[in-house]
């Protein structure tokens, strides 16, 4: 059975509504607020993740060079897809993440580069949100692997998935 790998490749905190996105090294995320020192976070809600082979693809569509940043995601991930993952758990070190949906593009988007929202409406193309089911620090280069269910691996056993 191959596992797909991926790696955190950068982590952004908003302090402010409306603020600018400030690179850090790595984060805290906990179970009740999610990435520790950044607004907007909810319950349900508490960290955003973007792929970078998705921005890198809506660059090459809009022949524009923006900073992934420019999304305000909080995670900018690559080696593994977001697409069609609601209910799964992604790790990122020892953290656990259950993806909530899909993160739907905003009028901010088309601020940033004319044209980027629609660019980014479907197949997840502005990322996911997720909640923390094991909290801890996350730190850019961490390994990302999704969490394989146990139904998986009997299906995967017997020849049947």
């Amino acid at each position: 059975m191959t596992v797909a790998e991926g790696r955190l490749e950068a982590i952004w905190l908003k302090r402010a509504h409306r603020g600018p996105m400030d690179p850090v090294n790595e984060a805290r995320l906990d179970l009740k607020g999610g990435l520790a020192g950044s607004v907007d976070r909810s319950r349900r809600r508490q960290v955003t993740l973007l792929e970078r082979e998705s921005w890198g693809q809506l660059m090459r569509d809009l022949h524009a060079t923006v900073d992934p940043s420019a999304r305000r995601a909080n995670l900018l991930i690559s080696g593994v897809s977001l697409y069609d993952t609601r209910g799964r758990v992604l790790k990122i070190g020892s953290v656990r993440l259950s993806i909530g949906g899909e993160t739907t593009p905003c009028e901010r988007m088309d601020e940033a580069l004319p044209g980027l929202q629609a660019a980014m409406r479907g197949m997840w193309a502005g990322g996911a949100f997720a909640h923390v089911l094991v909290a801890g620090v996350v730190r850019i280069g961490d390994l990302i692997t999704w969490e394989t269910q146990e139904s998986e691996i009997g299906s995967q056993e017997s020849g049947l998935g």
